[in-house]
């Protein structure tokens, strides 16, 4: 079945307005089966496929991304699943999704303010197991205002709450313009800075506090090796 060219229609339903374009929050992607099996899968991978690093620790599926090409690697069928069923939303302009990086996030633990790059489709679509969290987002940092100190305080803009098995897309100036990061904390209080509190079923004022959360961070490399084209290199 051909891809469609374009995000589908029933998909706008869930655009947040209050954020600029364009976000999609999906809640309850998943069910809770799903949310349980792929937890299952993720810890049942091998001890050779976790890289730990700064606060968090990863799985890479799909191969390295690199400007040259990514060496493609086979997506295990409990990943791919997802793969297609978010390509086929058009997520991806009519392209399946080839990398996922699985992302484990202990309570207290968060990324730094951060941007995804000109390897990937500009779409980031994330499916978050097990725990919330608050997204963050801010302006990068100025080059040509050098006289304000420039902090993350002072660059930060708005947060969206993430919650166990939504279904979250970036794209457009969220993806391409602005960092996204996570406060390495305990608990989150919503605030008006929320900006996605009614999607996400939350309250103002509301406190909540993290547990262990996985993300499955799904997207497009355009630039693919062939295999063929490096075997017998020395």
């Amino acid at each position: 079945m051909e891809q469609p060219a374009f995000i589908l229609e029933e998909l706008k339903q869930f655009v947040i307005n209050d954020a600029p374009p364009t976000v999609y929050y999906i809640p309850e992607f998943i069910s809770a089966d799903e949310e349980s099996h792929l937890l299952q899968q993720v810890y049942k991978s091998p001890k050779t496929k976790w890289t730990q690093l700064s606060g968090r620790r990863l799985q890479n599926w799909g191969g390295l991304p690199h400007p040259k090409g990514m060496l493609a690697e086979k997506i295990p069928d409990w990943l791919q699943v997802y793969c297609e069923k978010i390509s086929s939303l058009g997520a991806f302009s009519g392209k399946t999704a080839n990398h996922v990086l699985v992302n484990e996030y202990k309570q207290g633990e968060g990324i730094m303010p951060h941007e995804d790059g000109p390897l990937y489709h500009p779409t980031v679509t994330t499916i978050s197991l097990g725990s919330h969290t608050l997204l963050d987002f801010y302006t990068p940092i100025s080059r040509l205002d050098g006289d304000a100190p420039q902090t993350e305080e002072s660059r930060f803009l708005f947060s969206l709450l993430v919650k166990p098995r939504s279904l979250l897309i970036l794209q457009d100036e969220m993806y391409q313009r602005l960092l996204h990061g996570i406060q390495p904390c305990d608990q989150d209080t919503m605030t008006d800075k929320v900006v996605n509190l009614s999607a996400a079923g939350a309250l103002l004022g509301e406190t909540l506090t993290r547990d262990t959360r996985v993300s499955l961070t799904i997207r497009h490399v355009p630039k693919v090796m062939k295999a063929k084209l490096i075997l017998g290199r020395k």
